[in-house]
C-alpha cells in the first residue's frame, strides 16, 4: 500500500479520530457504505454525488466475510484490501474504512456523520443507519441509482462471454 493509500484507508479508530478533527474544523462529513465489488461507473457517480453533499466523504466497505453472507459464497470477486485500495484512489473519497458486520449501523454510530447516503434503490430513512443518523440530528439522502450498472450484471456478462455454460457449473 502506498503512503497516500495508508492516509485514506483507516481502521475504525483512525476514521473516528479523523472525522472528529474535521468536525472540530466545522467541516460537514458525509458517509456512505457498500460492498464495491467490481467498482463501476454507477459507484463512481454515486460517490461523486455523495461527496458534493458535504466537505469530506467517508466510505465504509464490507469486509470479505460480510460480502459472502450478503451476496453468496462466490463473492466477493476482489478481496477487501483491493476494493479498499480502488476506493482510496477515487478523488472524491477522503476515508475508506472496512467493517465486518452485515449492516453499517455500528460504524455509522461510531463515525456519526452529518449526512448519510445510500443509493436510490434503498429507502434511506428506513435503514438502521439512516434512522440512527436522523436520531442524532443529521440528514439522510439517496444518491442516484444507475440500474444499468451492477457488479452482479458485470459478473454475469463476463461469465456468459467466457464460459461455455455461462458459469453455471
Amino acid at each position: 500500500m502506498s503512503d497516500l493509500q495508508s492516509q485514506v484507508i483507516l481502521s475504525r479508530h483512525q476514521a473516528i479520530e479523523r472525522v472528529q478533527q474535521w468536525k472540530s474544523q466545522g467541516l460537514r462529513v458525509v458517509m456512505t457504505n457498500g460492498c464495491f465489488d467490481l467498482l463501476h461507473p454507477g459507484h463512481l457517480r454515486s460517490l461523486e454525488f455523495s461527496r458534493r453533499q458535504g466537505d469530506k466523504l467517508v466510505v465504509a466497505v464490507n469486509d470479505d466475510e460480510s460480502v459472502r453472507r450478503l451476496k453468496g459464497p462466490k463473492r466477493p470477486i476482489l478481496p477487501v484490501g483491493i476494493r479498499s485500495e480502488m476506493l482510496a484512489g477515487v478523488r472524491w473519497v477522503d476515508v475508506v474504512v472496512p467493517f465486518p458486520e452485515d449492516s453499517a449501523e455500528e460504524i455509522v454510530k461510531l463515525v456519526m456523520p452529518d449526512i448519510y447516503l445510500k443509493s436510490g434503490d434503498y429507502q434511506v430513512s428506513s435503514t438502521p443507519e439512516g434512522r440512527w443518523v436522523l436520531n442524532l440530528g443529521g440528514d439522510v439522502a439517496a444518491a442516484p441509482y444507475f440500474e444499468e450498472f451492477s457488479s452482479s450484471l458485470m459478473i454475469e456478462s463476463i461469465l456468459s462471454r467466457y464460459c461455455e455454460d455461462g458459469g453455471k457449473s
